[in-house]
């Protein structure tokens, strides 16, 4: 075996084990503020790795460069911590409770107080009521 296979072998299971922990920090998580974190750190790092096992093993079996590996993994990274922001405004929007004991209740409370623009009485986008 030679010493890229070997990095593909050791980056395969390092990305394993990160969407394994991704996947339970997903279940044992208590709150849904604290379940975001496992599938946006942990498992992107996962299937990081994975991707680019791939790609080194495309390149060791002369297969040239594979650039659909590179080109999910730059999409991976783009997406997932849109989606996670989107995930946790909504919770917020929706009054999700936090856990008990959470440090950051209070800026939570005023983030949900918080109106858009459109909805500030004298604002010059509001619009007329009828």
């Amino acid at each position: 075996m030679s010493l890229v296979e070997w990095i593909a072998s050791f980056l395969l299971v390092m990305g394993g084990v990160f969407v394994l922990i991704g996947a339970v920090g997903m279940v044992k998580l208590p709150d849904v503020y604290t379940r975001l974190h496992a599938p946006t750190k942990a498992t992107t790092l996962g299937i990081g790795c994975i991707l680019i096992a791939s790609m080194c093993l495309h390149a060791v079996r002369g297969e040239g460069f594979a650039i659909q590996e590179l080109v999910i993994s730059l999409f991976l990274f783009i997406t997932a911590p849109v989606s996670a922001y989107m995930i946790a405004k909504a919770a917020l929007h929706r009054r999700v409770p936090m856990r008990d004991g959470t440090v950051n209740m209070a800026l939570a409370e005023q983030a949900r107080e918080r109106q858009s623009p459109t909805a500030v009485p004298g604002s010059a986008t509001q619009q007329p009521s009828e």
